[in-house]
C-alpha cells in the first residue's frame, strides 16, 4: 500500500463546468450556458496543461478524470485535445484510466464512441435512480429506459465503468431500495458509487428543505438502516466498500479516486478545480476562479491558478486523516501524529470498536464508518 506521495500516484482532473441544467440537489460548481465555444475551452485546457506539466516535468501520469459539471457535453475532439495535452507534458503509465463522467441521455451517448477513440477508457454513468418518478423528484434529464440503454452502449464500448446512484430518497423504503441496489448490480456493473442524499445550503433542495416543503426524506434510523442494506447487498454481490461511498470488484477500484485519498499528487485544470502538487518537497493546494468566465480570462493572463498556497504540517495531518480514513484499508500509522494525546483518542475509539489498529496502520470499523464524521472530530480535537 502506498507511503508517500510517488507510490500513490500523479493524477490530473479537468473541471468541465456546464451542464443543460442544475439538478436541484448539487452544489458542484456547474453552470448552464446557451452556447459554449468548444475549441476556445479546448486550447485553455492545453494551454493550463503545458503551464502545470512544466512545473512537473518527468512525471508518470496514472490518470486522467474528467468532472463536472456534466463532462458528457463535450465535444470527443476537446476531450482528444486535452488527452494529448497531457501526453505531450508528460509519460502515461501503461496501464492509465482515463475517466469521463456521462449522463444517460440519448444526445450523450451517441458521443461515447467518440470518447473511447479520443483515449477514454472509463465511464462514469450519473444514473442516481432507476425509476422516473424519482428521477424527475431528483431534477434528472433522462429516464430510466434511456440509463439502462445508454448503459448497453457504454458496456460495449468501455472495459470499465462506474454507475452512481443516491438513495435515502424521499419517500424511498430499505425494501425499495435493496431492490433498485440488486437490479443496478445485475447489469453487470463492477463499480458502484452508491452517495446518501444530502440536502446542501445553496441549492433548490436547501431552499424547499428551510421551507418545510421536502417531505418524505427518511429520519437517521431509517437512513442508517438503508447504509447497512447498502453494504450487505453490495458484498453479497462481490462489490465490497473500499471507501466511506465507493464499492468495486477487486481490481476495479477508483484509481484516480485513489490518489486522493492516499494523499497523491494531482494537477486540478479547470474553472473551481483543486489540486494538490508536492515541489521541491514541499505540499501545495491550488484553486481556481469558479466562475467559468474568470477562469478563462486567468488563462488568458498567463495562470488558470488564483490561489497556490503551501500546506502546514498541522493542516497536512488534518488532511492525511480526512482521507486516509475514508478507506477500508486506512492508512500508515507513520502518517499519523505520535503524541500521547492522540494516542489516548485513538485507543479510546477502539476501546468503542469504532477504530482499529495494527502494528502499520489504523482504520475505521464497519460499525464506525456510518459515523465517520464523528470519528474524526474526535481525533482531531484540540
Amino acid at each position: 500500500m502506498p507511503e508517500n506521495w510517488q507510490e500513490a500516484g500523479f493524477g490530473l482532473y479537468v473541471h468541465w463546468p456546464f451542464c443543460l441544467a442544475k439538478c436541484p440537489y448539487c452544489d458542484f460548481n456547474s453552470h448552464f450556458a446557451a452556447s459554449i465555444d468548444q475549441r476556445r475551452w479546448a486550447a485553455a485546457y492545453v494551454q493550463e496543461i503545458g503551464r502545470v506539466a512544466a512545473e512537473t516535468p518527468g512525471r508518470v501520469l496514472r490518470s486522467v478524470f474528467f468532472g463536472g459539471g456534466t463532462p458528457s457535453l463535450m465535444q470527443p475532439e476537446t476531450v482528444a485535445a486535452v488527452l494529448d495535452a497531457a501526453k505531450a507534458g508528460w509519460t502515461f503509465a501503461n496501464d492509465i484510466e482515463i475517466t469521463l463522467e456521462a449522463n444517460p441521455t440519448s444526445v450523450e451517448a451517441g458521443r461515447f464512441r467518440g470518447y473511447a477513440a479520443a483515449g477514454v477508457n472509463r465511464l462514469s454513468m450519473g444514473v442516481q435512480a432507476l425509476n422516473d418518478a424519482d428521477l424527475r423528484a431528483l431534477g434528472r434529464m433522462h429516464s430510466a429506459a434511456e440509463a439502462r440503454a445508454a448503459f448497453d452502449i457504454a458496456r460495449a464500448i468501455f472495459p470499465r465503468i462506474s454507475f452512481d446512484l443516491i438513495y435515502a430518497r424521499q419517500n424511498q423504503s430499505v425494501r425499495d431500495w435493496a431492490a433498485e441496489l440488486r437490479a443496478a448490480i445485475g447489469m453487470a456493473v463492477d463499480h458502484l458509487s452508491l452517495y446518501q442524499l444530502t440536502i446542501e445550503p445553496g441549492t433548490a433542495f436547501g431552499a424547499r428543505h428551510a421551507a418545510g416543503k421536502l417531505r418524505g426524506l427518511p429520519d437517521e434510523d431509517l437512513a442508517a438502516d438503508m447504509w447497512e442494506v447498502t453494504q450487505e447487498v453490495t458484498a453479497e454481490a462481490g462489490l465490497a466498500g473500499y471507501e466511506i461511498s465507493n464499492h468495486a470488484a477487486p481490481g476495479s477500484e477508483s484509481r484516480h479516486n485513489l490518489i486522493y485519498w492516499r494523499q497523491g499528487d494531482y494537477a486540478g485544470i479547470g474553472p473551481g478545480a483543486h489540486g494538490r502538487l508536492t515541489l521541491d518537497g514541499r505540499r501545495w493546494a491550488t484553486e481556481s476562479p469558479l466562475a467559468p468566465g474568470e477562469w478563462l480570462a486567468a488563462v488568458g493572463r498567463g495562470s488558470g491558478e488564483s490561489l497556490r498556497e503551501e500546506i502546514g504540517s498541522d493542516d497536512l495531518r488534518v488532511e492525511r486523516l480526512m482521507m486516509g480514513l475514508r478507506l477500508t484499508e486506512g492508512l500508515p500509522r507513520e502518517r499519523c501524529p505520535t503524541d500521547d494525546s492522540f494516542i489516548s483518542r485513538i485507543n479510546g475509539l477502539v476501546d468503542d470498536g469504532l477504530v482499529w489498529t495494527t502494528p502499520a496502520r489504523i482504520g475505521v470499523t464497519a460499525r464506525g464508518r456510518p459515523v465517520l464524521n464523528a470519528v474524526l472530530r474526535a481525533l482531531l480535537a484540540n
